[in-house]
């Protein structure tokens, strides 16, 4: 086995672990998916994984429930760094003026990593958000949102948006998307981590 399709099983294994590992709560071995440098990005936090995974645990115990589910993966190998994207979806369950609903975001998980010392670990994570839906949870039940406020959301995490804002969160609303600057800026930003610079 060559070492390059070892590191391309180990990078597999690291994104796989962070989404089985960060949804079942298990923090000390999610803590280990990350560089100690690593910085998380999405719509509802922007910041260092060690913040990211303490403001996680907080909304945990206050019923907060986001899960993940993966797709296929393809890596950009360049030595010791790598891109990764990998299709996935975000579910989210809250109320939405007391109607209990999911919302479901459809995209890729946008990952700069690297091996340090022997160990591949995650240095950036950058969703990008393709498409999202909302729906309540019993069938018929009535569900109006309010038009004028969805409308000031990106297209690809309108939805997403909308129930992360009923719940308390800021969201950031220039995320990169399936088209559009923002994902063509993150694009460059991954050439130029495989080039060696930094991000």
């Amino acid at each position: 086995m060559t070492d390059e399709l070892l590191d391309r099983l180990a990078i597999r294994d690291l994104v796989e672990n962070w989404a089985l590992w960060r949804d079942a709560g298990d923090w000390e071995r999610f803590a280990t998916t990350w560089h100690d440098d690593g910085v998380m990005m999405a719509t509802w936090f922007q910041g260092p994984a060690k913040e990211f995974i303490r403001v996680t645990q907080e909304g945990w115990a206050k019923d907060v429930s986001i899960l993940h589910f993966l797709g296929g993966t393809a890596i950009e190998l360049a030595g010791q760094r790598a891109i990764v994207q990998t299709k996935m979806t975000i579910s989210q369950r809250a109320d939405v003026d007391g109607v209990p609903c999911d919302v479901v975001c459809t995209g890729r998980f946008y990952d700069f990593v690297e091996k340090r010392d022997g160990r591949w670990g995650v240095v950036l994570r950058q969703p990008i958000y393709e498409k999202d839906r909302i729906d309540p949870l019993q069938p018929g039940a009535g569900l109006e949102l309010d038009s004028v406020q969805l409308a000031q959301y990106p297209a690809g995490y309108r939805h997403l948006a909308y129930i992360q804002t009923r719940i308390g969160y800021n969201v950031k609303r220039d995320m990169p998307q399936l088209t559009g600057p923002e994902v063509e800026a993150l694009y460059q930003r991954g050439q130029t981590w495989l080039s060696g610079e930094a991000i």
